[in-house]
């Protein structure tokens, strides 16, 4: 008897989802990919004969003609926090003690030990059962949603498969992965680009970045991305260890890659990486480390984090991979501060994944120290496996005619002078209208980490400089006066210029502390920046803010605040401001909504370890109730909060004589 379509089109979503779990999770396939494409091929038939039947889990779903991408912001529920990295058995020992420091006395620690994966975070929320946001990193706290892109990766489930070993519900969960594109197959995409005449990518990790970030979802289908899965978050379940929870997520139908393991102590987590930087070779996909892990989830929660990375893990880097050539000439390159940086043009050799011609010699000292010389054959390496640097020089095959690197005397932009500060190694150009620095500043103003101005690039910045469009950063924003002769510029166009002035006007939505860190004042990072911007709530207030003010501030010193004066102290610098305060830039932080003023005019200090929740969770219930926390111990402190562990801060309080909280007395405070 011939089966109806509703029933036929269930019955091959069962199939495809079984042998996709068999293919991409069990990796033990049971039908060849000719058969595969038929049950595929006669869904996609019976789906189109009757529409009103397709579903969003449908695996014909994964990519649509009609599918495009806006990219909008999403806020992630638990900050994506970026490892802190270690190089050496060393540093993993100190990081064993720092997580015991940070835990009851004689509490047990196990470790996770993952590979990590050289490849691109993404965020994954499933709701009932289906995947409904995909989301980049992005900042840690905001990402860009690529749900359609993500779709089209056939290793990422559609729908979770509800695990029989575990009464879960499951019906609010985030997963979180790292797209990546195996070796072989990124050499593929190259060779056939080669063939073509078009650019080749530098390596997977690049490819795959670019890729997530396509407007065309059936763009994304044609590349052969993948995904292991390693974090698990659920708004219904109560989840106790992480170990448990990737067995979980395999049970649950997601990649999880393999080679992991539970460690009952640090020397087992040494063993793991160790064996794993020697079989780094063997896999079929970029490594470039070991991520280790607390597996207990009560005690990450008691450890917390710190600004940009959790206490309860870390990155163990491999060494990185060498490689030898011919260093052909010595440049000199100007930043946008005026800093000379020395950069080496070497003969082009392969390494880690991509041609190396350049590499940075980072400062004279440097060059002296190493004795590096033109014509020297150098060795390289990728510190960090990203950015390329000359480590030694093989003095066996020096010329015999070379010769020691001197200081240029002028700059090699502009032909000003140069100066050299006391107790500095890096030299400066003096002229502040120096090309190489405008174009430097602007190109740092307009990026993704700063003002985020899709299409303003380093070419486009180079091209309006030299025409005279753009003299500062704030012309950015008087660029849509000049449209219609924008237009008429080769290679541009209404279209790109429309894109343009676009990406421009939106970059004026951008929080104060993102606009702080774009105006470049040297040593202010994005970090820095944030914590500026919350402590002091007004670039009018950091203006007139004294060295002490801005060093009262933790983890700010004084090189930070002689910086931020001396950029403060220029009259043209404040001219600019104003410039961006008209053309409606955000220079003040967004006020946080309060529940209550229970604690109003009350200002706190956090110092050790609380059990009840992490610091940065009291932090926002104090704010919540109308109070301040603040970073260091002074006369102004109202209350020191005083967990398990405490460092100076609670030597400073008891000799200012500062009001001291138990948790418990803190608890019954924020009730």
């Amino acid at each position: 008897m011939k089966k109806n379509p509703q029933q036929r089109i269930e019955e091959l979503r069962k199939l495809i989802k079984e042998h996709d779990y068999n293919y991409y999770i069990l990796a033990q396939p049971t039908i060849s990919d000719y058969e595969y494409d038929q049950l595929v091929n006669e869904l996609i038939k019976l789906e189109k004969e009757n529409p009103h039947l397709i579903t969003p889990d449908s695996p014909t779903q994964r990519v649509g003609s009609d599918l495009t991408n806006v990219f909008n912001p999403v806020t992630h529920r638990v900050p994506m926090l970026s490892l802190s990295n270690t190089y050496s058995e060393e540093e993993m020992y100190d990081f064993d003690r720092r997580v015991k420091d940070g835990l009851p006395k004689n509490e047990k620690v196990e470790y996770v030990c993952e590979l990590k994966i050289d490849g691109v975070s993404v965020s994954l929320r499933y709701k009932n059962g289906l995947l409904v946001t995909a989301a980049t990193r992005g900042d840690g706290t905001t990402g860009e949603e690529i749900t359609n892109n993500i779709k089209t990766i056939r290793s990422v489930p559609l729908s979770i498969r509800k695990p029989e070993s575990k009464k879960l519900n499951l019906d609010d969960i985030e997963v979180r992965g790292e797209i990546y594109m195996e070796i072989e197959a990124f050499k593929k995409i190259n060779e056939e680009r080669e063939l073509n005449g078009e650019k080749t990518f530098a390596n997977p990790r690049n490819l795959t970045a670019g890729t997530i970030k396509l407007l065309d979802p059936q763009l994304v289908a044609k590349r052969p991305l993948k995904i292991f899965v390693y974090y698990l978050y659920s708004e219904t379940d109560e989840l106790t260890t992480h170990y448990e929870n990737l067995k979980l997520l395999r049970e649950m139908g997601f990649p999880v890659n393999q080679n992991y393991k539970l460690c009952k102590d640090i020397e087992e987590v040494m063993k793991f990486c160790n064996d794993w930087e020697d079989k780094r070779d063997t896999l079929p996909y970029e490594i470039d480390g070991v991520v280790v892990k607390v597996n207990s989830l009560k005690q990450q929660k008691i450890l917390g984090n710190i600004a940009k990375s959790p206490r309860w893990a870390v990155a163990y880097k491999f060494k990185a991979k060498q490689a030898k050539t011919r260093l052909n000439k010595i440049v000199w390159q100007v930043g946008r501060t005026g800093t000379l940086t020395p950069v080496a043009e070497l003969e082009p050799v392969f390494l880690a994944g991509s041609t190396i011609s350049r590499a940075t010699l980072h400062n004279i000292d440097e060059i002296k120290r190493k004795d590096i010389r033109e014509g020297d054959v150098v060795i390289i390496e990728k510190g960090g496996d990203v950015i390329p640097k000359v480590v030694a020089v093989d003095l066996s095959q020096r010329p015999r005619n070379s010769q020691e690197v001197k200081l240029p005397s002028k700059c090699p932009v502009c032909n000003s002078n140069l100066f050299r500060p006391e107790n500095e190694v890096a030299i400066y150009c003096e002229n502040n209208l120096c090309p190489a620095q405008i174009k430097g500043r602007i190109e740092h103003f307009a990026s993704r980490g700063a003002m985020d101005i899709t299409g303003l690039g380093e070419a486009l910045i180079n091209l309006f400089v030299d025409l005279g469009y753009l003299k500062d950063y704030s012309d950015i924003y008087h660029l849509k006066e000049h449209k219609e002769e924008l237009i008429q510029i080769e290679r541009l166009g209404e279209k790109s210029v429309d894109n343009l002035l676009t990406s421009i006007e939106k970059s004026k939505e951008k929080p104060f502390d993102k606009v702080l860190f774009a105006l470049g004042i040297r040593y202010v990072g994005a970090g820095v920046a944030k914590k500026i911007a919350d402590h002091f709530r007004s670039i009018d207030a950091l203006m007139n803010a004294s060295e002490e003010e801005i060093e009262s501030i933790h983890e700010i010193g004084p090189s930070i605040s002689k910086s931020i004066r001396r950029f403060f102290s220029d009259n043209n610098n404040i001219k600019l401001i104003e410039r961006l305060k008209k053309a409606g830039l955000k220079f003040k932080s967004e006020e946080v909504k309060i529940a209550s003023d229970k604690l109003k005019g009350k200002s706190f200090v956090l110092t050790g370890t609380l059990s009840s929740m992490s610091r940065e969770e009291a932090k926002e219930k104090i704010i919540l109730l109308g109070g301040h926390v603040l970073s260091a111990v002074s006369k102004n402190t109202d209350f020191v909060v005083v967990g398990e562990n405490p460092g100076s801060k609670f030597d400073n309080a008891q000799k200012l004589g500062i009001p001291i909280l138990s948790e418990e007395e803190f608890l019954k405070m924020i009730e």
